[in-house]
């Protein structure tokens, strides 16, 4: 695995709230585990055997139950996030928020943004309507498929 991904890797699990990750590539195995202040990489050989998916998979839904509970709870289109990073509001720190709770959106418009590994990706809206709620805070990070608006 390059070392530039493992850097990237390490700092995104360092500044999240993400205290484990596993990530399974041609190269090898990575796993990366928050333990203190600063995460530790372990690195192993790629080995062919059988997947482990089921095993990983377990930690991630249940940490996914609440979320999905809130969701559940009011009632409208959830958008979910495409991608694990960090929930951005606006373009920039100073700039105003792509939409706010009562905002008219249409199919295609920008609601947010989430940075993965330094890249600036703006999530659309996949539904016309009115924004009822914004579930996540400015600068929180977000898993993937986590719900981040309801839009009515």
């Amino acid at each position: 695995m390059d070392l530039r991904k493992l850097k990237t890797l390490i700092d995104l699990v360092s500044d999240s709230n993400v205290s484990e990750l596993e990530i399974t590539e041609a190269e090898g195995k990575v796993r990366i585990v928050k333990s203190g202040p600063a995460p530790v990489a372990v690195v192993t050989p790629a080995v062919v055997s059988a997947p482990v998916a089921p095993v990983a998979a377990a930690p991630v839904a249940a940490a996914a139950a609440p979320e999905a509970e809130t969701a559940a709870e009011s009632s409208g289109h959830v958008v979910k996030s495409p991608m694990v990073g960090t929930f951005y509001r606006a373009s920039s720190p100073g700039a105003k928020s792509f939409v706010e709770v009562g905002s008219q959106v249409k199919e295609g418009e920008t609601l947010c943004i989430i940075e993965a590994m330094k890249i600036l990706n703006e999530i659309e809206s996949d539904k016309s309507g009115t924004v009822k709620k914004i579930l996540m805070e400015n600068g929180q990070a977000v898993e993937y498929g986590a719900p981040l608006f309801i839009i009515e």
